[in-house]
């Protein structure tokens, strides 16, 4: 894993790039007693006690009420919320939204329509939205220079099956975020995970966000 820090439209941001076929990537969400992580410093501590080291945590896509993931939750291969959809309001339901997978050793991004179409069959999985990135285009309701700013975190997907987490230190639209993932990070598809909720530990980066400090699915790297 390759973590650092960049700015870009005026922003820091906080970035991570994971290779599935060497790096140990986790989605978690409860404990082998059914407990809910809920923090980035839970995890931490529970990589501990596993004698491992924790690379990287950072919460993952959208919850509903209950800390329950509203889309689909993929973990070592086992589904543990179907794929949602549905039609709503708010940032999930911005369609186009997608899903973040790791199937085989090779990251991706996809549509939660073409996703579906597929069958596909991760070992990983999180649902979320809006996509940021579609096939190299910025979604559609995006505006250049929008007054909408936030702290926000995504993942992306590039050509060769890499994962690249960011996370902004300071506020951005979304236009901007899209931008990043595209233009700077090389990622063709990328996808939403959250906002002014969002936090990141990377050690190597030296960044401790802890967001809200209360998730449901939580991405971690650790070895």
């Amino acid at each position: 894993m390759i973590a650092r820090e960049l700015s870009f439209a005026g922003v820091t941001f906080t970035v991570a790039t994971v290779d599935p076929a060497h790096d140990d990537l986790r989605l978690l969400w409860k404990d082998s007693k059914g407990q809910r992580f809920g923090s980035l410093e839970r995890v931490e501590t529970w990589a501990t006690a596993q004698k491992k080291q924790l690379l990287l945590a950072t919460n993952a896509g959208i919850f509903a009420p209950g800390y329950v993931p509203l889309g689909l939750h993929v973990a070592e291969g086992k589904t543990l919320v179907k794929l949602n959809q549905w039609h709503g309001g708010g940032n999930f339901f911005l369609a186009p939204n997608g899903v973040f997978a790791v199937v085989g050793k090779r990251a991706g991004v996809w549509e939660t329509g073409e996703f579906a179409r597929l069958k596909i069959k991760p070992q990983l999985a999180t649902q979320s939205g809006p996509l940021l990135v579609q096939n190299g285009k910025l979604h559609p309701k995006f505006t250049p220079g929008s007054a909408n700013r936030n702290f926000r975190n995504g993942v992306g997907a590039t050509k060769d099956g890499k994962a690249v987490f960011a996370l902004s230190q300071f506020p951005v639209n979304f236009h901007d975020f899209a931008r990043l993932f595209r233009d700077v990070l090389g990622c063709p598809n990328a996808l939403y995970l959250d906002g002014s909720i969002s936090g990141m530990l990377c050690p190597s980066a030296n960044c401790k966000s802890l967001g809200s400090n209360d998730f449901a699915g939580i991405l971690a790297v650790v070895k």
